[in-house]
């Protein structure tokens, strides 16, 4: 995934291209193709959250003509119209993009992220096949595709454009003890970076928890880099590897993380439930209720919620059956007007009957880190309320 800066970078780039690309003309002979290399490449996480994942791309490299460039799935642009509202309802488009190598690698090394190159062993026909279906897929016509960050990403991509060139088919090693759901893969990328956890289990649903095939975990960069290691190639009953070398272009630099909210989601939950403790205590010594509280809390949630439920609407497979929408919904503005001035309402009792199929329903989907809490802050309005009756 990239900036928008650096998808800029890499339109000049593209410009400065020789227009008479070996690589990217309209036909390649056979007898050519034995001085040609393609790779796979794998980039390692970033501090960015973009980058967080890693990012894969594909390399072909004339070592006759020293024509080197990089094909890469994950160019997007952060300054498209309603960029945020399209991600959000699974309406991203990214782009095929070509850069020189060094650039691309250079870019890499700043961050101090490790860049690897699995050269595949294909036959002159398959990089013919490979380097025109890639030619045809930077057509302006062909090179956006509609995103989505599990099934077809920067990753899958590359993967699915070598699988279907090569004249036989690619085997992966099978991994049966390794089925760990999409959450736990996401969590485990993110586990430096406590609230782009927390903002991922927020939007992920239920079929997050789910576990996952193989393939389905190619999606992660880290994945398909291992699973290349011991891929094999099945020509007809001939079986061979599909790397035939693995290089490091980039060596792993030093990273430098830029300090983030020095609060976890856990704390700031805990902070709430301590202040929900206090005006509880408060109210109960001093016969009063302090709607100003509840309104803050129903406004909060209502329009957390709000995003939920427009999630529940998205083409993100991962996010329709999501369980937090019990906690997080827009039904509080339906009721807060009301609390705001004191009348009587059956939102607490709505809230109490939809915070318990909650907690019920943390039996199948994982919730994001401090969710329990909050709903033991709602509860003790909700026992607030009921005492009041």
């Amino acid at each position: 995934m990239y900036s928008f800066i650096y998808r800029t970078l890499i339109i000049v780039l593209m410009t400065m291209m020789p227009a008479g690309s070996r690589l990217l003309a309209q036909s390649v002979g056979t007898s050519l193709m034995d001085s040609v290399e393609i790779g796979i490449i794998t980039c390692s996480p970033h501090d960015e959250v973009y980058s967080h994942y890693g990012h894969t791309a594909l390399r072909c490299h004339d070592l006759r003509t020293d024509e080197d460039v990089v094909f890469n799935y994950g160019i997007f642009n952060y300054a498209k119209p309603h960029f945020v509202l399209r991600f959000i309802l699974g309406h991203t488009d990214y782009e095929l993009g070509v850069a020189p190598t060094k650039a691309f690698c250079r870019y890499y090394a700043r961050w101090g992220s490790e860049v690897t190159e699995h050269v595949l062993a294909l036959t002159p026909e398959e990089k013919i096949n490979l380097i025109a279906a890639l030619r045809d897929n930077f057509q302006p016509q062909n090179r956006v595709y509609r995103y989505n960050f599990f099934y077809d990403n920067c990753a899958t991509r590359p993967r699915d454009m070598v699988e279907r060139n090569i004249m036989g088919k690619v085997e992966y090693e099978p991994r049966p003890d390794y089925e760990p759901s999409f959450r736990q893969m996401i969590r485990q990328m993110t586990e430096q970076y406590p609230w782009a956890t927390f903002g991922n289990d927020i939007l992920l649903g239920l079929t997050a928890d789910l576990k996952t095939t193989q393939r389905e975990q190619h999606f992660l960069p880290a994945n398909l880099r291992s699973d290349l290691e011991r891929a094999m190639v099945n020509r007809g009953g001939k079986r061979q590897p599909l790397v035939s070398q693995t290089r490091q272009l980039v060596p792993p630099g030093e990273q430098v993380s830029e300090p983030g909210f020095p609060l976890r989601p856990l704390v700031c939950a805990l902070l709430l439930l301590a202040l929900s403790a206090v005006v509880f205590i408060y109210e109960q010594a001093k016969h009063t209720t302090a709607r100003w509280f509840d309104v803050v809390l129903m406004t909060m949630t209502g329009l957390a919620g709000t995003v939920l439920f427009v999630m529940l609407f998205s083409e993100h497979p991962t996010t329709s059956t999501n369980l937090q929408v019990l906690l997080l919904n827009p039904l509080p503005f339906l009721f807060v007007w009301k609390v705001a001035r004191g009348k009587k309402t059956q939102w607490f009792n709505i809230q109490l009957a939809l915070t318990i199929l909650f907690f019920i329903g943390g039996l199948w989907q994982s919730y994001a880190e401090g969710m329990y809490v909050l709903a033991l802050c709602l509860l003790l309005r909700d026992l607030r309320h009921y005492h009041d009756k």
